[in-house]
């Protein structure tokens, strides 16, 4: 990809932002049904397409009427003419001619092409070459047909299968494409697309009335998108130059992209540098790379970067007014870079968010979380809020696990049963070893707390889980109580009296009738 970007780069350079505009006294052509037959040169007077403009309506007119046409050469101001039917259509002058040729043999030379042309056009419009093409036209279509099913075939036996999902990746892993498989793809779309475009354009040729559209139709599309729209250092561009600058844009990004590849898999993970620090080699070689490439590519595009500095300016003023948040996000992310309070592979937590750090990029943080969902966080947040990073210059970290036993269980029995809970638990570190504490006593419980200690911190509920259930068989096994909160209620009066409002005992005796206890009860 970077040797394609330089070539056309070196290509192109030379053109200087002027790919698509006509270079003075660039010749015309002469053309008949579409096909162009010689090259009209500028005279003193006249441009190559004012010369040529009135001979190709008068060529065509003769072909198309079908009446006699008779090309001659004549001589007019000491400078041979071509006529047609005695019309002039054309002078031949000392420009036109060819090396080696007089200027009496380039009108003779001129005049058999002329000659040729309307016999071949007149041919071509008979009904009897009409018949002929039409199965000819119909063989290429079917033709084309088999071989773009063959194609698509050979590729998908030769090729991943994710070729053939490339909106939505492997369905049989459930991984994103590559951006290999994605360039593959395009090149089979393209591919498959210019076979068909070629085989249009073919039959096209065959017939002279969509030969002649088509060519009208090209030179219509040439002259729309070479002609200069935007005044920019000294240089008018075009549509079609600014498709060409954005094409070799796209191919240094991927070129880019590619030499980040080979070097993240074939330099940075021979050197035993650890895989964060190989990410921010490649990131900072990425993007240092776009950078100076881009600035290359615009100036052998020929565009003045001088004259862009004052715009450069003015932009950098509107980005720090009205781009606050990115910008802070942009300076974060630098600073991570070069200050590494997290890298890739860190389990962190950052506000209410667990997760594993999967890419650092400019403006944002790739996390993953425990639940196997990425989040995407503004760099800013890891510098300007709490971040608990568990991998950070080591990974062992310590678990507390508490636990409380009925009042009047024997101390020494819990104590061991909690460190019998942690052997052959291989999560568990065995140094440091594990460690039980009284705290205290409790309301309704002695108070334990079992520290571990472990060197996975991904996987800290997975070693607390297991612990519990382990801390729980073993209890009920040394016949230890773990006990719930308990209330004991005291009442000091023998006999409660409950007073109600008359209300409520009136609508009471009302609904009671005869069942309502006396006054005396």
């Amino acid at each position: 990809m970077a040797l394609v970007a330089l070539a056309l780069l070196l290509v192109l350079a030379p053109f200087d932002g002027a790919v698509a505009q006509e270079r003075p006294g660039a010749p015309a052509f002469l053309q008949l049904d579409g096909v162009r037959l010689f090259p009209v040169s500028t005279s003193k007077e006249y441009s190559g397409e004012e010369r040529v403009e009135r001979a190709n309506r008068l060529l065509q007119e003769a072909v198309a009427t079908g009446s006699p046409a008779r090309i001659g050469v004549q001589e007019l101001h000491n400078l041979p003419v071509i006529t047609l039917d005695g019309a002039v259509i054309l002078t031949v002058t000392r420009r036109d001619t060819q090396e080696g040729l007089s200027v009496q043999g380039q009108a003779e030379v001129w005049r058999q092409s002329l000659t040729a042309a309307i016999q071949r056009g007149r041919r071509q419009r008979q009904p009897a070459y009409l018949a002929r093409m039409v199965p000819v036209s119909l063989g290429i279509l079917g033709a084309m047909l088999l071989l773009h099913r063959l194609l698509w075939l050979l590729w998908r036996r030769y090729l991943p299968s994710a070729l053939t999902q490339p909106l939505a990746g492997d369905s049989s892993s459930g991984q994103p494409l590559r951006p290999r498989d994605w360039l593959l793809h395009g090149v089979l779309v393209l591919l498959r697309l210019g076979l068909w475009v070629a085989a249009i354009l073919m039959i096209a040729g065959f017939f002279p009335l969509t030969r002649l559209l088509t060519s009208r139709l090209l030179e219509a599309l040439t002259e729309s998108l070479g002609s200069p729209f935007l005044p920019l250092g000294g240089h008018r561009y075009s549509v079609l130059d600014a498709l060409i600058l954005v094409a070799l844009f796209l191919v240094l990004v991927r070129g880019v992209a590619f030499l980040k590849g080979l070097l993240r898999i074939r330099v940075l993970q021979r050197t035993g540098i650890e895989p964060g620090s190989q990410e921010a080699i490649a990131f900072l070689l990425q993007y240092g790379l776009l950078f100076l490439g881009t600035l290359v590519l615009l100036q052998l595009w020929g565009l003045d970067l001088t004259s862009l500095a004052l715009f450069a300016s003015v932009l950098g003023v509107g980005v720090g007014l009205g781009l606050q948040g990115i910008a802070r996000n942009l300076i974060s992310g630098l600073i991570i870079m070069f200050e590494r309070p997290i890298k890739v592979n860190d389990f962190i937590e950052v506000g209410d968010l667990q997760g594993t750090v999967t890419h650092i990029n400019l403006r944002s943080t790739e996390v993953v979380t425990l639940d196997r969902i990425s989040i995407l966080v503004p760099n800013v947040e890891f510098l300007e809020s709490r971040v608990v990073n568990w991998s950070h210059g080591s990974s062992v970290a310590r678990l507390k696990i508490p636990v409380g036993v009925a009042y009047g269980s024997d101390c020494r029995v819990v104590r061991g049963a909690l460190l019998e809970a942690c052997v052959d638990v291989g999560d568990i570190l065995a140094t440091p070893s594990p460690q039980v504490f009284f705290k205290g006593f409790g309301e309704s419980c002695l108070d334990f707390q079992l520290l571990v200690w472990i060197n996975q911190p991904r996987r800290q509920y997975e070693i607390r889980s297991e612990l519990n259930f382990r801390i729980e068989a073993i209890l009920r096994r040394h016949e230890l109580t773990i006990p719930f909160p308990q209330r004991d209620l005291h009442l000091r009066n023998e006999r409660l009296e409950v007073a109600f409002p008359a209300e409520i005992t009136d609508a009471l005796l009302n609904r009671l009738g005869p069942m309502a206890p006396s006054g005396d009860d």
